[in-house]
This record gives C-alpha cells, sequence and structure tokens, in this order.
C-alpha cells in the first residue's frame, strides 16, 4: 500500500484492542458490500489510512463524504460511535431502507454507541452485546499482533452472522405485516393468528397502542397459546389485560380444575400468557379472562 491512490472496497482501522463499534462498523460495510474482506487493514498509520476508501474509529475525522468515521477528536459533539455512523451512511446513500435503518438502530446500533461513548448503564448479571464482542478479545493482554488479527476476524464474523439474522428477521417481520393488518381491520378485543407469526412489532407500528385489542390467540408448537398484549412495545412483559389470578402458576391438572377447561396446559404466574391444547380452548380461556374484566 505504498501507492497514493484510494483503494477502492477498502477498510482501515486501528489496530490493538478491538471494541463492538469499529467491529460493527467493519461488518455492516461487509453485509452491505461495499467493502471486500482481503483489503481491510488494522494500522494507525495515516499513510496507509489515507489509501483506504472507508476509515472508521480512527482519524479523528467524521466526514460521511469522505468516509471517514471517527468520533473521538474533541470538535464532535454527537452521539453516534462508528457503528451509527456508518449505519447513518448507509441509510442516506441509499445502502438500506428507512425501515431496516430503524430496526438495526431499535434493536443494537444505540446500544453499541451507548456503550462506546460512555453512557450505558452497566446491569450486574447482564452481558451487552458490545461485551459478548468484547470477549473474542485475547485473553492475555500481552498478546502478539497476530493473535490480535486472529481475534479481530472471529469478532467480525460473529457480528456479520448477527446483523445478517437480524436483517433475515425484519424480512420476515414484515412479510407478516398483511396478516396483522387484516387481523386488526377486523376489530374487536382479541387477535386470532392460524400460523404462529411475529406480530408485536407490526401491530404497534399500525397505531397498536390505540387498538381496542387486548389478547392475541395463535398457535405455540402442538398447542395454542392466550397471550395478553402489552400497553405498548417498550413494556413488553406488560398487559392491558391480566389473565384470572386463580389461573397464576397452575399446571395441567391443577389448571383444568379451576379454569373448567379441559384442554387447559399453563398459565404463567405473571398471567401475561397461557398455553391450551386446542385453538377452542384458547378462545374459552379468553372469554373467561374477559369475564373477569
Amino acid at each position: 500500500m505504498m501507492d497514493s491512490k484510494i483503494i477502492l472496497r477498502s477498510f482501515g482501522t486501528h489496530d490493538g484492542s478491538f471494541h463492538a463499534d469499529e467491529v460493527t462498523a467493519c461488518s455492516l460495510l461487509l453485509l452491505f458490500k461495499k467493502i471486500d474482506a482481503d483489503k481491510i487493514f488494522r494500522t494507525r498509520r495515516s499513510a496507509i489510512l489515507a489509501q483506504c476508501e472507508y476509515v472508521c474509529d480512527v482519524g479523528g475525522e467524521y466526514n460521511p463524504m469522505k468516509k471517514r468515521f471517527d468520533h473521538h477528536q474533541s470538535g464532535y459533539r454527537g452521539s453516534l460511535s462508528s457503528a451509527g455512523m456508518v449505519l447513518q451512511y448507509l441509510k442516506e446513500s441509499g445502502c438500506i431502507e428507512p425501515s431496516l435503518y430503524d430496526y438495526f438502530n431499535e434493536v443494537l446500533i444505540m446500544g453499541v454507541d451507548a456503550h462506546d461513548i460512555g453512557v450505558a448503564k452497566v446491569e450486574i448479571g447482564t452481558s451487552s452485546f458490545s461485551q459478548v464482542v468484547s470477549n473474542f478479545m485475547p485473553i492475555e493482554y500481552e498478546a502478539s499482533d497476530e493473535e490480535m488479527l486472529k481475534a479481530f476476524w472471529r469478532a467480525v464474523g460473529f457480528v456479520v452472522e448477527y446483523l445478517d439474522r437480524l436483517r433475515q428477521r425484519h424480512d420476515y417481520i414484515l412479510k407478516c405485516k398483511a396478516i396483522v393488518r387484516e387481523k386488526m381491520n377486523a376489530g374487536g378485543n382479541v387477535l386470532i393468528f392460524d400460523a404462529p407469526i411475529p406480530w408485536m412489532e407490526n401491530f404497534f407500528e399500525m397505531n397498536g397502542d390505540v387498538h381496542p385489542a387486548e389478547f392475541v390467540i395463535m398457535p405455540a408448537g402442538p398447542h395454542w397459546k392466550l397471550r395478553g398484549i402489552p400497553p405498548n412495545m417498550a413494556d413488553r412483559m406488560k398487559v392491558r389485560h391480566p389473565l384470572p389470578e386463580k389461573w397464576a402458576g397452575l399446571h395441567d391438572e391443577d389448571l383444568q380444575k379451576v379454569s373448567g377447561i379441559e384442554g387447559a396446559v399453563f398459565c404463567h404466574k405473571g398471567r401475561f400468557i397461557s398455553i391450551w391444547k386446542t385453538r377452542e380452548d384458547a378462545i374459552k380461556a379468553f372469554h373467561l379472562a374477559m369475564e373477569k374484566k
């Protein structure tokens, strides 16, 4: 890399310890086929970085037009790390549709940014995505450059696969949107689906917070589930209408006796979900739950 000409589809970031933000930035560019794996350089040598088409988390410059994504310089006052910068660049350059941008941002990237700039709260007993990526670092602090590079590539492989699964999940959610819309348009206080689908994201995107539905019924393996609908997407473990208190935590015969439904299987002690042998059993359970309103 001694020629001063920019090497197309190349990526530069700092060497040494790696973090989730530049690993994720690199992985996003790989996922959306903006860079090549054999043109990724880990260095702080400015002459080499100057030849890279994309430079992330090093260089002291944030300029999407020049494909420079660093947030460490004193002149940058925003809340993004290199991960958020690259995601925003992909949206603004038309490489990622707005709905997928929002999905990636809300389920992952905002957390990576918050962790990297030091504003994320660390909860005991919980590992964030950023902490998981950091655990790919060599155990020994005095690891060789070769060991560090191998570790970096293992982390990138993990994150690319994770991002790709998120993208596939987002596509599947969108695929099911018309089904959810149809059930919502029918009105009523229960949504009954004939197959298990991701309903909640679509429900709240389509103004589910003001929809009258209080329960969802759908298949759950060989059985059927009756699940209370949360008040909003943020409070997923809360429900608008809890299941009867006397059902809480009961299984099989105990739940059958209390509910009077022969096909009773289980009711969670949190009273937000219950399992029944048949569709008809779940509908009976719904009507009983509504009587307790």
